[in-house]
């Protein structure tokens, strides 16, 4: 459905899609300019390195995002603007699983293999993905576009029939997950500390290091996004096209996309380097063997991130 027209009532709503196009591309040109800062290491560490799981999900992750910075601007016609909506949504569905593979991942090795700890983390992220991506699909399935022409720019709007509170029932579940992922590996920082404080270590610091720059940094950022998807859903901010909330609606897609496609592939990447140095600076038999993604980890005394 096309609707035209040239009432000035339209251009609060005009300039509402000017400014959120500006956070857009400037979420965007974050997400290329990692890349291509990153890309150096990605060769060396991804590319370079035998496929594994982890590879696929790193791969995945950060070419997902390339894509979804490379969204088609509103200018297509109305059924071309649908199709990209569902993929685009879509995608969100994807890499919210990889994230939680990679989670999954991170933990299982700050436990130091424990099986049962796998078990669990894999049955609360199925249900968690699950869940999340049966109503997403509902939700999806329910939401219909609608292309306006206002005053000679063309824009697309989207409108779902579906309940709102199932959009909040997804953000209630993802975060309820990245809360337990972050109690688990805060639980396991402070059991490293104490075995440091008892036997002492010279790879702790460094392995602690990491957790802070890649593991917490990632939480925070999740942790502000999820705040602002909640906050969106106030009676003044959903239905208000003022200048406010168009800052509001902008972080929230550039902390989104910071997330999603700069510190979730830096989760893998990050932890890849500290494993290369490791192999560089010291033998292979001593301290810690390696924390690599690639396949299980060993470790001498106790666990490391």
């Amino acid at each position: 459905m096309t609707l035209v027209s040239n009432d000035p009532t339209w251009w609060p709503m005009i300039n509402f899609f000017r400014l959120t196009s500006y956070f857009i591309v400037a979420s965007s040109v974050v997400v290329i300019h990692d890349w291509v800062l990153t890309l150096g290491r990605e060769v060396e560490l991804i590319w370079g390195q035998r496929v594994s799981l982890m590879t696929i999900l790193y791969l995945s992750m950060r070419y997902i995002g390339i894509i979804y910075a490379m969204e088609p601007p509103d200018s297509l016609t109305d059924r071309s603007s649908e199709i990209t909506n569902f993929t685009l949504n879509s995608a969100n569905v994807v890499v919210t699983a990889i994230l939680g593979a990679i989670m999954i991942a991170r933990l299982y090795a700050m436990y130091q293999g424990s099986r049962n700890m796998l078990i669990f983390l894999i049955a609360i992220c199925l249900v968690v993905n699950v869940t999340s991506a049966v109503v997403a699909g509902i939700i999806i399935s329910n939401t219909s576009g609608e292309e306006l022409i206002l005053s000679g720019t063309y824009h697309c709007t989207y409108s779902s029939e579906s309940d709102p509170n199932l959009v909040l029932a997804i953000y209630t579940l993802n975060t309820a997950w990245e809360v337990l992922a972050l109690c688990l590996a805060a639980w396991s920082a402070l059991n490293q500390f104490r075995d440091l404080r008892r036997f002492g270590t010279s790879t702790f610091g460094d392995c602690f290091t990491v957790l802070i720059k890649s593991h917490l940094l990632y939480f925070a950022s999740f942790f502000v996004a999820s705040c602002l998807n909640f906050g969106s859903f106030a009676p003044t901010i959903e239905d208000s096209v003022s200048m406010g909330v168009v800052t509001y609606d902008g972080s929230l897609v550039m902390i989104a996309m910071l997330q999603m496609f700069v510190l979730g592939p830096r989760l893998i990447l990050d932890i890849r380097e500290f494993h290369a140095k490791l192999v560089a600076d010291s033998d292979a038999g001593m301290g810690m063997a390696s924390i690599d993604f690639q396949e299980r980890l060993y470790a001498s005394t106790s666990s490391y991130v």
